[in-house]
């Protein structure tokens, strides 16, 4: 509980005082926003900065915070570091970088941001990884939450609870599995809705009662897993308990990097970047970004904490030791553990409102996952977006897509999402550390670079050792690629942006 409660704190630290460093380093001015210069009525809409802030923290607050946070979980309360320190250090500065950079980059998508710092070839290469990525955090997002709503119907008529029940039950006459199918559908035809129509007739109306939804779910399973660790009936465990690498398969499953990419979401995200734009393209002033994008990343980590310590606490199978063998025979983060927690911890009332927060979190993420990706084709073709037909013109064929690939297995689309997106992340921080470098000061940059190092590690060592990446190469042969190509990275940086930038000084 101490370990819970302290990364709570230190989440809340971290906002005021780094989160304030950064905005202060970026400087922000009273320059014209984008929506203040041109608004359109589609995509430049002035939002106010309460409003924003929701919008943002939906968008980006998916099911990587929750199913990534559970999964992560797996390998005990080490997790909780890599929440906490990765929100406040890479995943906070990461959102509000890329938020700060398409404010003053007109709007930009993360590819072209990307491109004007990086040069013409990484404008190609983000232009067609964020499109890829995007869709398939639609689907995610799109598969996820239909599965979700899908227990609530065939495990809440039926009285069953738990995995078993959840494969047995139906509701007139449909299995989870048919109904899954039924309400991805439905999601979709929303989504196309949310793709085409102006940002603030659908998104901005919808997204405040889906907020209620979700700050309801987090202060409910975060406060009776608390309780419950008082009372001692299902105890919370401590990182001093459990650092080491928890997981029941740990000799297989090592912490670095598998841990770093399942959290995904929870501490940081390529995706966000996506999303970011979106709302630089509402903000009526600069000085709206800490709050809009370091802060809403802060509450991302909040909730990823709280997922995390309630996964490992409701799974904990004590017998004189802790253990996390319950959650890894749950499947880690999926619907049917978020719906067995959410059951055991808030009754059928509570659960019922807790389970829409979580159907919310991917809903508000897949919408402007479209969205995005309409975005950046319009950017790269330079398509203006005020008109209904060129909006139609590139949403169906996304949309369509999407739908095909929900076909796929959902945990092999969800392994790729996370790899990608860390790898993004990766390319979004690089991005920034440039222009921090050359534009704001030399010393600067390595609020960026340090992270973006960091997660070329990762990313890097996952794609060497994962078996969907087909490399599987032995860990240390692993390992040893994976920092020498994030050093040579840093190497690279010094030499060709920093050393410059230090000299003309």
């Amino acid at each position: 509980m101490y370990s819970f409660l302290g990364g709570l704190v230190i989440l809340i630290l971290g906002y005021a005082i780094y989160g304030a460093i950064v905005d202060k380093i970026f400087a922000p001015t009273d320059n014209p926003t984008p929506c203040v210069q041109h608004p359109d009525g589609v995509d430049y809409v002035p939002i106010t900065p309460g409003r924003a802030f929701l919008i943002q923290l939906l968008n980006i607050a998916g099911l990587g915070p929750i199913f990534g946070a559970l999964s992560g979980a797996i390998w005990g309360p080490s997790v909780y570091l890599w929440i906490v320190f990765g929100t406040i250090f890479a995943g906070a500065v990461h959102d509000f970088s890329v938020g700060m950079l398409s404010v003053r980059n007109d709007g930009a998508s993360v590819s072209e941001i990307t491109g004007k710092y990086l040069g013409g070839f990484m404008l190609q290469i983000m232009r067609l990884f964020s499109v890829v990525l995007l869709v398939m955090v639609g689907v995610v997002f799109m598969v996820g939450p239909a599965g979700l709503l899908a227990l609530m119907i065939t495990q809440g008529t039926s009285g069953a609870v738990g995995a078993a029940g959840g494969a047995a039950a139906t509701y007139m006459g449909y299995s989870a599995a048919e109904w899954t199918k039924i309400l991805t559908v439905v999601i979709l035809v929303y989504y196309f809705l949310a793709t085409l129509l102006p940002i603030d007739k659908v998104i901005g109306k919808v997204y405040p009662v889906f907020g209620l939804c979700l700050i309801f779910m987090a202060v409910g399973i975060g406060g009776v897993t608390v309780y419950n660790h008082i009372q001692g009936t299902k105890p919370m465990i401590e990182i001093w308990e459990g650092f080491y690498n928890m997981h029941p398969k740990a000799a297989s499953t090592p912490i670095w990097p598998l841990m770093f990419i399942t959290v995904a979401c929870g501490a940081i995200s390529g995706f966000h970047a996506t999303q970011s734009p979106m709302m630089a393209r509402c903000l009526t002033s600069e000085r709206q970004g800490r709050f809009v994008f370091y802060g809403a990343m802060v509450a991302e980590g909040i909730i990823a904490l709280i997922w995390a310590s309630a996964g490992i606490a409701f799974y904990n199978a004590t017998n004189g030791g802790f253990s996390t063998e319950g959650l890894l025979a749950v499947g880690g983060g999926n619907s049917t553990s978020v719906y067995q927690i959410s059951v055991g911890l808030l009754g059928p009332i509570g659960s019922i409102l807790a389970l829409l927060g979580v159907v919310a979190c991917p809903i508000t993420s897949g919408d402007t996952a479209f969205r995005s990706a309409r975005l950046t084709l319009a950017d790269w073709f330079k398509i203006p977006q005020k008109g209904f037909a060129p909006r139609l013109a590139l949403a169906l064929p996304l949309l369509a897509a999407g739908y095909a690939i929900s076909f796929l297995e959902y945990g092999i689309v969800w392994r790729y999402f996370s790899w990608s997106n860390q790898t993004l992340a990766m390319i979004a921080l690089w991005a920034a550390a440039v222009y921090l470098c050359r534009n704001i000061g030399a010393g600067k940059g390595f609020i960026a670079a340090i992270p973006a190092t960091f997660m070329s590690a990762v990313s890097v060592t996952y794609f060497c050792i994962a078996k969907e990446c087909y490399l599987e190469l032995p860990r240390m042969t692993a390992y040893g690629i994976g920092i020498g190509v994030a050093v040579l990275f840093f190497i690279i940086y010094y030499v060709r942006v920093y050393a410059p930038a230090r000299k003309k000084i």
